[in-house]
């Protein structure tokens, strides 16, 4: 067999070999995506998340920040509402986390919209060989390192233009040498050859150019996984989401010119042993056509934010739905809510009506029932279950309205805004005390209220940064100021004179506790009616207080409930009236 020949069929055959492990490889990967798919959906996720991701993950919902209404920074902290986003998460891709986030941050006020969500949330549910397979190719975009897809990519309008002028000056010498040197005087061409070729591989890692498309790789690559993964979706043919296919299949062409330049830059599978992409880098090293192609692949990106943004909207749209899917089946009941219609015409206040309402991430929660319209006033001590109530009532409005679910039997109310104002601290970057903290919180409900569109607002424990007095004669009025047919207020309090003087205009509810010999036993069922126990002193009692400084205490309290008026200790023990 001639020479040449047997070099070239071992070289085939070590390209066939590439390609069948290249092969075997994808198909391991496949199935292993595929059991993990199965293993996990209906799964409370497992997922470990520092800040930083979080922090992260949310850049995209701030991106998208665009007048309308959205649940703030201040609500979304109250209600804890990154555990909720944390138990809903059994994303595979980065834009389904994305988006999934950005959903919960943004009410839907359109029945419609909800309806669209609630058809293909159903039909993952329902369909698992078509969800399996979507996960799949959702899977091949994966999560990047930087948190959110929409940074990785959208960097790419900030990346700097390279200077080429070396990278083209070398590129001719080294065609030169192997189109006119090499044919005319084979030795000498080929040494040129040589040294031009070791002289390229070291400009080549010493240029800004190849560290400005190292910098820009993984935006590079993660949008080709993008298009790649859009280019895989033709195959999603179900009705429920023709929607989203019709973007993204319009999306992607926009692409066609950035993909065909593309591959000289990098490519999907740039460190996976694919044999191409393997021969490509040292094509680059060598050439430099990475660097020569870099402004022109740039260019094709430029101006096309809105289409990129748009490709994650609906690819995201899927994965995070599909997780919507996954959560449902984690949950002990849940509901699809029903909206009643409002206008600032009706005659009929908002209310809102709800049964075996519980919090999604207490394990073995209790379930309420209530039934409210305007303003709802809650009183109890510590502990006993008042907090957790309004937090749970604001968290499935939120839900309701964002991944039509509701932790509860049924739900039953109209589009609301969501504002609350509870787990507030100092400002210590800005200097500011908790009261100030806790007043400017409550001014941005004041001021939402005024529009009168229908508003949820939840308070706890109004004005708690001052003194007593002012406390209840500033959060009485406050409260009060919360009135009328489009609001639904819900305040927790431990001042039972605010209960007295909002009597006509808020209905009473509590929750209470039995204290045992050396416990303290709460149930955490909504009872209506204001508190009537008082068991602060009693539990200084219980875990080993003075007995005189207990007795004293409660002769204290009994005097003032018969005379209104507290009892002075002056420095001798004696006591007078104050």
């Amino acid at each position: 067999m001639h020479p040449y020949l047997q070099v070239i069929l071992w070289a085939a055959g070590i390209v066939v070999l590439f390609i069948i492990l290249m092969a075997w490889n994808n198909h391991k990967w496949k199935k292993a995506q595929k059991n993990r798919i199965k293993r996990i959906f209906g799964k409370i996720p497992e997922r470990e998340y520092s800040p930083d991701d979080l922090e992260r993950i949310s850049h995209y919902f701030r991106r998208k920040e665009n007048g309308k209404f959205y649940i703030d920074d201040i609500t979304w902290n109250d209600l804890d509402m990154d555990r909720i986003f944390i138990q809903i998460n059994q994303t595979v891709s980065s834009p389904g986390e994305d988006v999934l986030y950005n959903m919960l941050r943004r009410p839907v006020f359109n029945k419609e919209k909800l309806e669209e969500r609630e058809k293909l949330i159903h039909f993952f549910d329902t369909h698992e060989k078509e969800r399996t397979d979507l996960q799949l190719i959702l899977a091949s975009i994966g999560k990047t390192r930087l948190g959110s897809l929409a940074d990785t990519v959208l960097a790419l309008n900030d990346a700097p233009v390279i200077n080429m002028k070396i990278h083209i000056l070398m590129l001719a010498a080294l065609l030169l040498s192997i189109f006119v040197l090499l044919p005319l005087y084979p030795m000498v061409g080929f040494l040129v050859f040589m040294c031009l070729m070791i002289a390229n591989i070291s400009i080549y890692y010493a240029s800004a150019g190849q560290k400005v498309i190292e910098t820009y790789m993984d935006c590079f690559n993660h949008l080709l996984k993008m298009l790649e993964a859009a280019d895989q979706m033709q195959i999603v043919k179900y009705p429920e989401a023709r929607k989203q296919m019709e973007v993204i299949a319009e999306g992607k062409k926009e692409f066609r010119r950035f993909r065909k330049k593309a591959i000289l830059i990098t490519g999907k599978n740039a460190d996976s042993g694919d044999p191409f992409q393997l021969l490509m880098s040292y094509v680059r090293m060598v050439f430099h056509v990475d660097i020569l192609a870099y402004n022109s692949v740039l260019k094709e990106i430029k101006d096309k934010a809105d289409t990129i943004m748009l490709l994650i909207d609906n690819i995201g749209e899927l994965d995070a739905l599909i997780s919507v899917a996954s959560f449902r089946r984690t949950l002990t009941l849940w509901c699809i809510p029903e909206f009643v219609p409002w206008t600032e015409e009706s005659d009929t206040a908002v209310q809102l009506k709800t049964e075996d309402l519980y919090h999604p991430l207490i394990r073995n929660p209790v379930a309420n029932s209530i039934i409210a319209t305007g303003g709802t006033l809650v009183t109890g001590s510590n502990a006993s279950g008042k907090s957790t109530f309004l937090k749970n009532v604001a968290i499935n409005s939120i839900l309701a309205q964002t991944i039509h679910t509701c932790t509860a039997t049924s739900c039953r109310a109209p589009f609301l805004k969501v504002m609350t104002s509870m787990a507030l601290r100092d400002d210590i970057s800005s200097g500011e005390s908790y009261f100030i903290v806790e007043i400017r919180s409550l001014k941005r409900i004041l001021d939402e209220s005024r529009k009168k569109e229908p508003l949820l607002c939840v308070i706890d424990e109004v004005l708690r940064g001052t003194n007593t007095i002012e406390r209840i004669a500033a959060s009485s009025q406050i409260l009060n100021a919360l009135r009328g047919n489009w609001l639904l207020s819900f305040a927790a309090t431990h001042d039972i004179e605010i209960s007295y003087i909002l009597d006509e205009i808020y209905t009473n509810y509590h929750f209470e506790e039995e204290v045992r010999e050396q416990e303290v036993v709460f149930n955490y069922l909504l009872q209506p009616g204001r508190a009537t126990t008082r068991n602060a002193i009693r539990l200084l009692d219980m875990l080993g207080y003075d007995p005189k400084l207990v007795k004293n205490a409660g002769n204290a309290a009994a005097d003032f409930e018969r005379t209104g008026v507290w009892t002075k200790i002056s420095c001798t023990g004696e006591k007078g009236q104050v």
